[in-house]
């Protein structure tokens, strides 16, 4: 990870699907924090790059695009279940994705920004925030979220979650972890982690 104080210090926040990141990220956002939702600009450009639309439907083999947007359900099922098309769609929408993010970085003018990602460590995210935020919780709290969030059945959960990093290895590599189980207050976490961030900042 960098760790240059010349240029505007960068926060990666991340966790398995359904542990809580977006809520954690609202918090910093009434901080004053500007967020950066790595999964909604990936989705956005999925939708709008002409090139990746393209790529997309050569790397399926099918229009993916039949109705006029993204099938995500298929896509889903296409490369959750086949390692070597996962890696492909992620080495085609990822670049994009960071290019972006560091664009809009240098549009923000608040004191630090934050990259929001899923898969910060997994997708290479990483190296371009100086440090990381985990968010953990309760693998059986993660799946009632996102059960009830997505309308995905069980296994369609255990599917996602098994092509993401596990919580023990994220905890390794990050500065922080943010507890967030129905039992963890996440806000005393949180404003602990930006007063050690505004202090290195200001130092």
């Amino acid at each position: 990870m960098q760790a240059d104080r010349k240029s505007r210090f960068k926060l990666g926040v991340t966790g398995g699907i359904g542990s809580g990141k977006t809520s954690v990220c609202r918090v910093f956002d009434v901080l004053g924090v500007r967020v950066f939702s790595a999964d909604k600009e990936a989705r956005e450009i999925m939708e709008s790059d002409s090139r990746i639309i393209s790529s997309l439907n050569s790397i399926s083999g099918i229009d993916l695009y039949s109705n006029g947007t993204l099938d995500r359900a298929e896509l889903a099922r296409i490369i959750f279940n086949n390692n070597t098309l996962l890696k492909k769609v992620n080495a085609l929408v990822h670049p994009a994705v960071f290019n972006r993010f560091m664009k809009w970085t240098l549009d923000q003018s608040s004191p630090y920004v934050i990259m929001e990602a899923a898969i910060l460590f997994e997708s290479g995210a990483a190296e371009f925030v100086d440090r990381v935020a985990t968010v953990v919780a309760p693998v059986e709290q993660r799946m009632e979220r996102v059960i009830l969030r997505n309308k995905l059945s069980v296994e369609q959960v255990r599917e996602r979650m098994r092509n993401q990093m596990d919580d023990e290895s994220r905890m390794k590599l990050s500065d922080y972890v943010i507890y967030n189980s129905e039992n963890d207050m996440i806000i005393p976490a949180i404003l602990k982690i930006h007063n050690d961030i505004m202090s290195y900042i200001n130092t």
